[in-house]
């Protein structure tokens, strides 16, 4: 498995993250993901270790606290050869302040993480969105302080737009604060918005990325084609709307040549996005899910061949779309704006 560090930082991840989404099952919308225990959840632990995945991603709101609790559990006493990344931010209670990223908030919810996780620290601790009502200065003072006492080793946000995390990373460099490491962001053969002003920004600011989604809110597990239904087993009935949009075109195009690249290669469909998302430039870690030994098994392939230069420009190609403005119009200046941007990994 490969390594690469977390941003800047001196941090060490394998290119591939274990999402724990999958795991309770609480409520409806969790539901649709995965209801997995811990047995099976110890068992993928298992199966992540012997492939060298030592990263695994949660939240507190996933599964209403459970999905931290069975982690927790799962890891046992393995937890000095582990990293976990959590994250808060969203509705955590009904409590007027049982939400957003002031302090209060906060440190009401970093413990109790802690304790659902049975650890005395996270390694990676995500804001998981905006909070657009709370100072910067009053969540990154915060933040700097838990680092600063131990419990969290590494800051990390999600979810922000490019003008977020400049602010943020610009007041913490002012007061000499800890610094956001790495951002947690959607990205995907079928969306690839990310590309226009956060990758660059994240290239300029050293701030690694693990890509959530990878698979296009589960479009790209190679069961959906052109004229087909999508299967009955899908977690699209129940989730579609949360997630990003796509035209049907535009994702029968990618999958076409999705399809046509497996067959070159003769690796799946999701084996394909993922290792194309591998080689993209700002990526740290994507973070792949399962809900069974078979599905983990198989995205950790992902991490074992390189697709060609053709095949990618192949990809590439079904999967560009215009972007919208200022982005179109900088991209027609490209003496003094080269776009796409070339930077090494």
């Amino acid at each position: 498995m490969e390594y690469r560090q977390l941003g800047g930082s001196g941090l060490k991840v394998p290119v591939l993250c274990f999402g724990t989404g999958t795991f309770g099952g609480s409520n409806e919308f969790f539901k649709a993901w995965g209801e997995t225990d811990v047995a099976e959840a110890t068992r993928l632990l298992d199966i992540c270790l012997e492939a060298g995945v030592n990263f695994f991603d949660t939240a507190d709101i996933y599964s209403d606290g459970v999905s931290e609790e069975i982690l927790g559990k799962a890891i046992g006493k393995r937890r000095a050869d582990v990293l976990i990344s959590t994250k808060t931010t969203f509705r955590f209670g009904k409590g007027p302040n049982d939400a957003g990223s002031s302090r209060h908030h906060i440190l009401k919810q970093v413990e109790g993480s802690l304790k659902r996780l049975g650890t005395d620290y996270i390694d990676v601790y995500h804001l998981h969105g905006y909070d657009a009502l709370t100072s910067q200065e009053e969540t990154l003072s915060t933040l700097n302080n838990l680092v600063q006492s131990g419990k969290v080793r590494y800051l990390a946000c999600s979810n922000f737009s490019g003008w977020h995390l400049m602010k943020a990373l610009g007041i913490s460099d002012k007061f000499g604060w800890e610094r956001y490491t790495s951002y947690q962001g959607y990205y995907s053969l079928l969306n690839r918005e990310y590309e226009w002003e956060l990758m660059p920004l994240l290239l300029d600011q050293k701030v690694g990325t693990t890509v959530w989604s990878p698979l296009g809110w589960g479009r790209l597990t190679g069961k959906i084609r052109r004229g087909q239904p999508i299967p009955e087993q899908s977690r699209l009935h129940k989730t579609a709307d949360y997630g990003p949009q796509v035209s049907e075109e535009h994702l029968y195009k990618v999958v076409d040549a999705l399809d046509e690249v497996a067959e070159e290669t003769g690796k799946s469909v999701p084996q394909i996005a993922l290792n194309w998302l591998l080689q993209r430039p700002t990526i740290s870690s994507v973070i792949i899910g399962a809900r069974n030994e078979e599905q983990l098994r198989q995205n950790l392939a992902a991490a074992d061949f390189t697709l060609t230069a053709e095949q990618v420009a192949k990809l590439d190609k079904a999967s560009e779309v215009k972007p919208i403005y200022p982005y179109w119009h900088q991209r027609q200046f490209v003496e003094r704006n080269p776009t796409p941007v070339k930077f090494e990994l």
